[in-house]
């Protein structure tokens, strides 16, 4: 495809993308952008929860990590599915008892003001990293297919890129979020089932081919309980998908709004508990797609190096682009569907966040100038995530996939451990002291990770570190329990 081509597909799917943002929020109100004016059908919420939780990260990563790592991701997704349960039975009807638009305000309402305000802080540096990395990819993909062969430079791509994210979500808030996250589960379905058909098509397979291919290729080995110190032994991969995902979508603002946006907690559960499921069977859909792609590269004798490929995330775009025309656009869609839909709603979690939290404003402020801070909030937070864009392209030298859990691990384990300690205890703390908890426990985490094959005879941290970056935290809240009570 050429660059005017892609730009062109990328156009009329965003003018489908801003027609709905318009259509949905054209009458939202601070309350419709906060929390949908918790009108949103929970069977909408649940199709768009699937293409939520997939972000163009999972679409360009997961696909190329089958090499190296097999369905070994199926474990963490597995565990993704039990931590969807204990969040639809435990934080759900927490949130919705407590009548929250910011889920923070449960921890001042447990602990305090200042633990109210180290939440805010921890989810907007959270979600900054993770939505900037996330777009990242879609940059470096727009790089490579549009912006180099024009001879345009990465920072006009990283403005356009998250000014069509800006320009989408600034009328409607959590409204538009939700109608598009459908929209973008649907194109992303769409685009994965199709590229498997015409890949597998190319290669003269039928779907039972495809079927036998897969499940007989080394590449779709699942489960690994042979070696503790492998990064992807099962009760790992597992054990970190259950409280990864109660840390980044239990714990998370973005993640939560838009099912706070459903009018009761019922309802909200039984959404919750349908996309968890459903996420199982996309996430078989990429894995399978990652050995298509190589069985393709393998009998056609392509030389990755050769070609300039060094990075398992830039295959599957090359290949989409060099496949066919309609692969390429299939790919496209697919891309610009996961990633400018996942960011457009962290964008729109990040306004609400800071708003609410930080600023307060709709404490102390009118209707009228609870919607000038917002707008003002809502430019100041693109502009932030351009700028860290940016400055990830400069750092970048990992698979994006692995980042996102590595940042998610270190930033979402506090807040993991701030909750648990708020909701299975009754103890009260000396609250000035809880940041300082909050920082400590990366910092020893980070220590440990960093000396654990010589300390610990060869033991590799993987994603479990977020369990451990929450463990230190909530001993480290259990130091600072008043005197009067023990731990």
């Amino acid at each position: 495809m050429s660059p005017i081509s892609i730009l062109i597909t990328i156009a009329v799917y965003f003018a489908v993308l801003y027609s709905l943002s318009y259509i949905t929020g054209r009458k939202a109100d601070n309350a419709g952008f906060f929390s949908g004016n918790r009108k949103m059908p929970w069977y909408l919420v649940a199709f768009g929860t699937i293409g939520a939780a997939i972000s163009g990260v999972t679409f360009v990563s997961v696909p190329g990590m089958v090499a190296v790592s097999g369905f070994s991701y199926m474990q963490m997704v597995l565990g993704f599915a039990v931590g969807y349960l204990i969040i639809s039975f435990v934080l759900i009807p927490l949130y919705y008892k407590m009548n929250l638009v910011s889920i923070y305000g449960y921890l001042e309402n447990r602990f305090g003001m200042t633990s109210y305000k180290t939440g805010a802080w921890i989810f907007f540096i959270s979600k900054m990293l993770g939505a900037a990395v996330r777009l990242f990819v879609v940059c470096v993909v727009l790089q490579l297919l549009v912006f180099d062969p024009l001879h345009l430079p990465f920072i006009l791509n990283v403005i356009f890129t998250v000014g069509i994210v800006w320009v989408y979500t600034f009328r409607g808030g959590v409204k538009s979020v939700v109608w598009i996250d459908s929209l973008k589960t649907f194109c992303l379905i769409v685009s994965v089932g199709l590229t498997i058909y015409y890949i597998g098509k190319n290669l003269g397979l039928n779907a039972g081919g495809i079927w036998s291919l897969i499940s007989d290729s080394d590449m779709s080995r699942t489960f690994f309980f042979d070696d503790v110190n492998d990064k992807r032994f099962f009760w790992k991969q597992f054990l970190a998908g259950v409280f990864t995902t109660i840390a980044i979508t239990g714990l998370d603002q973005d993640m939560m709004q838009r099912t706070l946006a459903i009018k009761n907690f019922r309802d909200a559960r039984k959404n919750m508990i349908t996309g968890g499921i459903l996420q199982i069977f996309i996430n078989l859909l990429f894995l399978a797609l990652g050995v298509l792609l190589y069985t393709y590269i393998a009998q056609k004798q392509i030389d990755l190096q050769a070609e300039g490929i060094v990075k398992a995330d830039d295959i599957f775009p090359f290949l989409a682009m060099n496949f066919s025309p309609v692969v390429g656009i299939l790919f496209i869609i697919g891309l610009i569907a996961a990633a400018y839909a996942a960011a457009g709603s962290a964008l729109t979690a990040l306004t609400t966040s800071f708003t609410v939290d930080i600023l307060e404003s709709p404490k102390t402020k009118t209707e009228s100038q609870v919607t000038s801070i917002r707008k003002k909030v809502h430019i100041g937070m693109a502009i932030v995530m351009a700028v860290v864009i940016f400055i990830i392209n400069l750092l970048n030298n990992d698979s994006v996939i692995q980042t996102v859990y590595k940042v998610a691990s270190y930033t979402y384990g506090p807040l993991l451990g701030m909750f648990v300690f708020g909701i299975f205890t009754q103890w009260k703390i000396r609250e000035k002291w809880m940041p300082l908890a909050t920082i400590a426990s990366p910092i020893i985490c980070l220590i440990l990770d960093i000396n654990s094959k010589n300390w610990f005879k060869g033991y590799e941290f993987s994603h479990e570190r977020l369990i451990f970056n929450a463990l230190f935290t909530f001993i480290g809240l259990c130091l600072l329990i008043r005197r009067k009570e023990g731990c």
